[in-house]
């Protein structure tokens, strides 16, 4: 799916440069599961088989309802919530992670922000609940 207003070009050269970013995140031969899954939205099927060809622990997807957790752990995965994985990683390393969002605040240029308002749009991107643990932290 190309991005409304992005030439196919750009969008190919957007995904040879994560390709290159992000190697191992390239997932190859899943294809073949995907007539074998069963999901509420069969759209959401390539999904589950590129994390079962890659022995995936965790499904990280806002869209849960599509992914039911017996099913899933049929395949020994899991799914959670951005907003959960988020606040998971944050209470991993609380120091490292504050670090990491005072420096994202502070290289956010176009507009400038202060911490309360990158919080804001953390909150209204859906991530409350990660937001509540940075605010908690400052």
């Amino acid at each position: 799916m190309i991005e409304k207003g992005v030439s196919a070009e750009e969008a190919n050269k957007r995904i040879a440069k994560t390709n290159s970013a992000f190697p191992d995140a390239l997932v190859e031969n899943y294809k073949g599961l995907i007539e074998h899954l069963e999901l509420p939205d069969k759209d959401d099927r390539h999904v589950l088989a590129a994390a079962i060809k890659t022995n995936a622990n965790l499904r990280v997807t806002n869209n849960i309802k599509d992914f039911p957790e017996e099913y899933l752990q049929s395949f020994s995965l899991n799914a959670k919530t951005a907003d959960d994985f988020l606040t998971d990683i944050i209470d991993l390393n609380q120091e490292q992670a504050m670090a990491a969002f005072k420096e994202m605040v502070l290289n956010k240029k176009n507009p400038k922000q202060d911490e309360f308002e990158a919080l804001n749009l953390l909150r209204n991107a859906g991530l409350k609940d990660t937001a509540n643990y940075l605010y908690a932290l400052l």
